[in-house]
């Protein structure tokens, strides 16, 4: 029996990702991401573009410090400015790559980068030279590759392969590509390019008409070696191949593809909730593999089905790809050790002073339910590792009246260190605009709500609601997370969690 093809797994969500409108992030949540993606498995952190910014820079450098199983990359223009900046920030690495990108088709070159076929090659020659220069590891894309002419594609190729290039990535940079038309392209590259079998053929597809799983899967059964992606697929505008999918995909159906990867997949829910939880990108309920309802049947037919053999309706099992096989159920008389054993399980790391905090508000949810499900306990996690900072302001209690008709009233306590201040305000569009307006009197500070959401983090009528916001002050984006029973009390946390995140980052307290 043949052994299956070994797919290089390219993960680029701390950089295509975070371009993601809203979903930028600090040092610390890049490099705690990157550590998650280490543990799952990945071969190729795409770490960012230190050239574009000295956050971008830092970033790199840092998680080049830090991890040391997986490959770090830095992306570059082709120029030597570029390059040489993403090489001051990787030389530290363990395992460094370069990825040298430059547009090639016909609408790029005459309107982005007004230069000839020639001119290109030659640009594209020099870069991926100097890159080779400092490193063994050296990645070029041709941007746009998939509206390329294919006779000037292979001639890049086969240029940049014999400048130094190890991988070569055919993009499908706006998402146009149909599965047909990227299998034909790479089945091409393979057939024309004379040096293609001294570099590794990797895809970069784009999710803008909803193909990009299906294009890299049909880009590996024609010869792709490797295939970047990114956690919950996020990404610029549509968003990217997603990861958990084409491992998934690949994995279930082997007998199609052949093909392994090295990734940990009872990691994917973990990092999946990670990812979600940084940078505030909800995951669809219904999304394959690590949505809520992946593995819910609702349907009678389908529920008999289950109960009698799991495979008439589920093609996967749940377990691999990290959900737990059944929602335990704890109560108020369950132990910290219970609920650490249940948060380990779910794919929690927790410091004991975080299962300490975790516990008081397992407790405190517990006189208010009868039974707290799976999706309880990874919301108050959630809550403690992604939405806790030093609580310059901490709710004490509020009042909210609201009638039909009526303008609603508030009176709300807030505690400031030692202090407590309450303030009563009749005015709003109903009681969560009368809370926001209240917080603003309270803290002084000028708030823009840019996003509201509050999603339920299990079922039932005693479901706890999480809020998650995003608000504007002096023309700088926070975040915030909020989980309560109550939605107005999970909302007012939600933005006491964002406004202690701008008292942070101003050095005081209010």
């Amino acid at each position: 029996m043949t052994q299956p093809r070994r797919i290089i797994i390219f993960d680029t969500t701390l950089r295509d990702g975070e371009q993601s409108p809203g979903a930028s992030m600090n040092l610390h949540e890049k490099i705690e991401i990157a550590q998650a993606l280490q543990e799952l498995g990945v071969d190729v952190v795409e770490a960012g573009f230190p050239i574009a910014s000295p956050g971008d820079f830092a970033a790199v450098r840092e998680i080049a410090a830090t991890i040391h199983g997986t490959t770090v990359c830095g992306l570059a223009r082709c120029n030597p400015d570029d390059i040489n900046r993403a090489w001051e920030a990787l030389k530290i690495a363990k395992h460094p790559r370069i990825h040298v990108f430059l547009a090639t088709s016909a609408i790029h070159r005459e309107f982005k980068l007004r230069m000839t076929c020639d001119e290109i090659i030659q640009r594209a020659v020099e870069g991926v030279t100097l890159a080779a220069s400092y490193c063994d590891d050296i990645e070029f894309s041709p941007e746009d590759a998939v509206r390329t002419e294919h006779d000037f594609l292979c001639r890049v190729v086969e240029a940049a392969i014999q400048a130094g290039a190890t991988t070569v990535n055919i993009p499908d940079t706006v998402g146009y590509a149909t599965p047909t038309q990227m299998g034909a392209t790479i089945a091409m590259l393979r057939n024309r390019v004379p040096n293609i079998d001294q570099a590794v053929i990797s895809v970069h597809c784009h999710n803008d008409l909803g193909l990009a799983v299906a294009n890299s899967l049909t880009a590996v059964e024609n010869g792709a070696g490797q295939v970047e992606c990114t956690i919950n697929g996020i990404g610029e505008r549509a968003g990217n191949c997603s990861l958990e999918e084409i491992v998934m995909a690949m994995r279930t159906r082997n007998d199609v593809y052949h093909c392994e990867t090295g990734i940990n997949t009872r990691r994917l829910v973990p990092t999946s909730r990670l990812v979600s939880g940084i940078t505030g990108m909800q995951v669809q309920r219904n999304k394959a593999i690590v949505g809520r309802n992946a593995f819910a049947h609702e349907a009678g037919i389908h529920q008999d089905g289950i109960l009698k053999e799991r495979t008439t309706y589920e093609i996967m099992h749940p377990e691999d790809v990290g959900f737990s096989k059944t929602d335990l159920v704890l109560g108020k008389h369950s132990g910290r050790a219970a609920l650490a054993d249940r948060a380990k399980t779910l794919g929690y790391r927790l410091s004991g002073e975080q299962l300490q905090e975790v516990f008081e508000e397992f407790k405190r949810l517990a006189d208010k339910k009868k039974e707290i499900y799976d999706g309880d306990i990874v919301a108050l996690v959630e809550q403690q590792l992604h939405g806790v900072v030093q609580e310059h302001w901490k709710l004490v209690s509020f009042e909210i009246t609201s009638r039909t008709g009526d303008v609603p009233h508030v009176r709300m306590t807030l505690r400031n260190g030692g202090q407590q201040v309450t303030e009563e305000v009749t005015a709003g569009d109903g009681p969560v605009d009368a809370a926001f307006r209240a917080v603003e009197k309270i803290t002084g500070l000028g708030l823009v709500c840019k996003d509201y959401q509050v999603r339920s983090a299990t079922i039932g009528r005693d479901a706890q609601g999480e809020a998650s916001l995003e608000i504007e002050h002096a023309g700088q984006s926070y975040r915030g997370l909020g989980v309560s029973t109550d939605t107005i009390e999970a909302t007012v946390k939600a933005l006491l969690n964002a406004v202690n995140r701008i008292a942070a980052s101003a050095g005081q307290a209010g």
